[in-house]
């Protein structure tokens, strides 16, 4: 069996981090979005037809021809028209019934291996507010009766999670479907017309969905699977006057210096240094050839590979960007004194981003000067820097000359 990944999009929402790479290279636990995805299809299928536009030489490269067993095959899209768009590139490349699915979530193996079982139809996930997503309408049979985009009625709390299981005659139906009021071709069409004739089954997932629609959306992911999935496992060197508590893994080449305190769930990437005498807090990802200095505390945070933070720092409920520097004494501030929601601006609005304890969001190449102080919910766009002694309040998205010394 084949399965096809729509892979193409330049996913303005999960600004600064996409900026400088697609989506789908995000990491959680070390490991990118489509090389979990890999992992949930392998001895699944035998294909994987990965749909790219964005960056998509970065994709390539990372993966080439062929990763655990499967082999990749890349279609282009060359305009991004939606996601019947894109399935319609591959239409000369599927030999047969083929799975389908978003580039930028994780799911669950066995609810992937349930669909592909089936002739045709969909995963769908119980959620609390079904305004908030495509809801499937069902028989008592498991049969969709329809498809209905963020409903002001509630019908129904089986969401769309964006993983389907198609016939090659999906094809003929795309190409013909209408275009959205947006202009596009939506797989979310096919699927309406697969419901009216009464033979596209909606299977309710037993495990998890994870879904990447915001930067902060790492953090949740990243601690979900360092707490279910992540072994104890010790490869690097650890000084015997470092303490690890719970499950910790260090990978080949990573060093835990003396004084170093780290309560698992945590990953160590190799190459890392970390300590002395520091503190990491559980579901804490510290990424290949990262650096973790003196007196630095970090708590569920995600480091992308070759971030540092040498000495005197406190990362709270953050995710730092590539070789990004964290200059002594910066401190993010992850909550608010009226424990309210932290907003963050995405596209010029606000947003809710659901979480009491956020705080902020490096791209790529950040430098913060000394005793840097920064508001919960701030994003800094790739290439950034601060001053000295600055209180960050609003986000920094645009390159600043560095002071004369």
């Amino acid at each position: 069996m084949q399965a096809v990944i729509m892979a193409a999009g330049q996913s303005t929402r999960t600004y600064p981090l996409t900026l400088t790479r697609p989506k789908p290279l995000l990491k959680i636990a070390n490991k990118t979005i489509l090389d979990h995805q890999l992992d949930a299809l392998s001895g699944l299928v035998d294909e994987v037809i990965l749909i790219v536009a964005y960056r998509k030489e970065m994709i390539e490269a990372h993966f080439g021809a062929q990763r655990n067993g499967i082999a990749i095959k890349y279609v282009h899209q060359t305009e991004q028209l939606g996601t019947g768009h894109a399935v319609l590139q591959c239409k000369e490349a599927v030999r047969g019934p083929f799975i389908a699915m978003n580039g930028d979530d994780l799911y669950d193996a066995a609810d992937l291996k349930r669909l592909a079982e089936i002739e045709q139809g969909a995963l769908a996930k119980h959620v609390d507010d079904p305004r908030l997503y495509g809801i499937y309408d069902v028989t008592a049979g498991g049969y969709a009766k329809r498809i209905v985009e963020k409903p002001t009625e509630v019908f129904s709390h089986l969401a769309n999670v964006g993983v389907y299981k198609f016939q090659p005659d999906v094809f003929d139906i795309l190409a013909t479907t209408p275009k959205s009021e947006r202009g596009e071709i939506e797989i979310t069409s096919a699927v309406q017309t697969l419901s009216e004739r009464g033979t596209f089954r909606v299977l309710d997932m037993q495990g998890y969905w994870l879904p990447i629609g915001y930067p902060w959306h790492l953090l949740a992911a990243n601690e979900y699977w360092l707490t279910h999935f992540l072994e104890h496992k010790i490869e690097g060197e650890v000084s015997p006057h470092a303490h690890l508590n719970g499950r910790v893994y260090v990978a080949k080449g990573a060093v835990i210096r003396s004084g170093a305190v780290i309560d698992g769930p945590v990953y160590i990437g190799e190459g890392a240094s970390v300590g002395p005498n520091c503190f990491i807090r559980p579901c804490t990802t510290i990424g290949d050839h990262c650096k973790v200095g003196h007196a630095v505390e970090i708590k569920n945070s995600i480091l992308f590979d070759h971030a540092a933070a040498p000495h005197l720092s406190y990362i709270g409920d953050s995710v730092v960007g590539e070789r990004t520097n964290l200059g002594a004494g910066t401190i993010t501030a992850n909550f608010r004194h009226d424990a309210k929601n932290i907003n963050a601006t995405v596209k010029g609005a606000r947003v809710d981003t659901g979480r009491q304890k956020f705080g902020a969001i490096f791209g790529d190449d950040v430098h913060t000067g000394i005793n840097t102080s920064i508001y919960p919910g701030r994003m800094f766009w790739p290439h950034t820097l601060t001053y000295p002694g600055e209180v960050i309040r609003k986000d920094v998205t645009e390159v600043r000359r560095t002071p004369q010394a």
